[in-house]
């Protein structure tokens, strides 16, 4: 994959690229050690499929009010001093879930800690957005998505050596501990990265928090369509990420080892998916974009759920999965930040993007319900086709504003 554009890039908007690479791929890490760990605490801690399915969405109902939250912090005391609580919070909640021991008591935590992974992935697009040049804010942003893979992987690859030093009623508490690890990135935050001259100017003028402007007449479609869309998206995307590792434990039946090197597939799709939809989305506009890419995964997951396929067809897959899906989540905080203007751009990137994340939590513990009387398979495949169905027609009606100028009067 070519990265010509990195090397156009000031050294102020390097810096922030790496902050805000860091800051994802970090918070991807302590979000990944839950869906990782779900098929050992089913086991030690008796948890249900139910239960399960709940856990992952209360997190990412605390993702929507989070983000939404943040961005709101984000107008009125800067992007760069959110980030940084942001990143603090998501370490100490993961690390705090290894004291957890039965349902009840990972359920606030678990809540807890999507408040700040929320607000982190909307603060640094926002910042993102409003620093690299409009002709690459497309491949930037869309790159900086792929450090979710990269934190998976990193995950990933530490959880087969914790338990092999430790036994497995230990291993996952030492496991959830290695989620303080981001807590190290605010000091690179603090030192080296500037506010945005954007915000900078904008706030010259007296700055308040006000929820409903976002939903004022010449805003009011933007926000539906934007949260729509990311409810369709991201709703698919938990299924994937939440039932996937169990879906290859349960439904495959691949021991721990085989079930990490297809993830590793599918997580190297999710590397390379956001900087071939950053490409993409700066030569055929985000709106376009986007469709291409909800046809395609709707096509793949169907597929993999429904086909009689075999293993090696798997990795295959596996791989697209991983890349479209990782495309399409990459381009929504950028299309939805070159929506707004400054005054309200984080208030409005952050209620689409998080809003989108919490309807879209419905949808793990929906599959979890549904597979009671359903295949797992056939829960995950129906439910996630729905959700790209309605992502693509909200597609079909979002504004193009790709590659706006981040001025005040620059916005759709």
């Amino acid at each position: 994959m070519r990265l010509g554009w990195y090397s156009q890039l000031t050294p102020t908007e390097k810096r922030t690229y790496w902050a805000c690479f860091g800051g994802f791929t970090l918070d991807s890490l302590d979000s990944t050690i839950y869906a990782l760990m779900m098929p050992v605490l089913m086991s030690v801690l008796a948890l249900s499929k139910s239960d399960a399915g709940l856990l992952g969405s209360v997190s990412l109902i605390g993702s929507a009010i989070g983000g939404w939250g943040a961005g709101l912090l984000a107008d009125r005391f800067g992007r760069i001093r959110v980030m940084q609580v942001t990143v603090l919070w998501v370490a100490v909640f993961t690390a705090l879930a290894g004291l957890c021991g039965s349902f009840w008591a990972f359920l606030p935590v678990r809540f807890l800690q999507g408040i700040g992974y929320g607000g982190e992935a909307v603060v640094g697009a926002v910042l993102i957005s409003e620093v690299v040049n409009p002709a690459l804010r497309g491949r930037v942003a869309a790159s900086i998505q792929s450090g979710y893979a990269v934190g998976y992987a990193i995950s990933l690859a530490v959880m087969p050596v914790v338990f092999s030093f430790l036994p497995e009623d230990i291993a996952w508490r030492a496991f959830f501990a290695i989620g303080l690890l981001p807590a190290l990135l605010i000091w690179f935050i603090r030192r080296l990265v500037p506010e945005s001259e954007a915000f900078t100017r904008a706030s010259a003028r007296p700055r308040t928090m006000n929820i409903r402007v976002i939903f004022a007449p010449e805003h009011r479609r933007i926000t539906l369509i934007g949260t729509v869309l990311a409810s369709g998206i991201f709703g698919a995307a938990y299924i994937i990420i939440t039932w996937l590792p169990t879906y290859m434990r349960t439904v495959l039946q691949l021991p721990v080892a085989s079930t990490s090197g297809y993830l590793a597939v599918n997580i190297l799709g999710s590397l390379l998916g956001p900087f071939l939809y950053g490409i993409i989305s700066d030569r055929i506009t985000r709106r376009r974009a986007f469709m291409l890419f909800l046809l395609c995964q709707a096509l793949v997951v169907s597929v993999y759920m429904f086909a009689p396929v075999n293993l090696a067809v798997v990795l295959v897959l596996g791989l697209l999965v991983g890349a479209f899906q990782g495309g399409l989540a990459s381009g929504l905080p950028l299309a939805f930040s070159e929506l707004y203007p400054t005054r309200i751009r984080a208030n409005g990137a952050g209620f689409c993007t998080s809003f989108g994340r919490g309807l879209g939590s419905v949808m793990p513990a929906a599959v979890g319900f549904a597979a009671a009387h359903a295949s797992l398979p056939a829960a995950m495949g129906t439910l996630a086709v729905t959700a790209y169905a309605i992502a693509f027609l909200a597609a079909c009606w979002l504004p193009n504003a790709t590659g706006v100028n981040m001025s005040e009067e620059g916005s759709a």
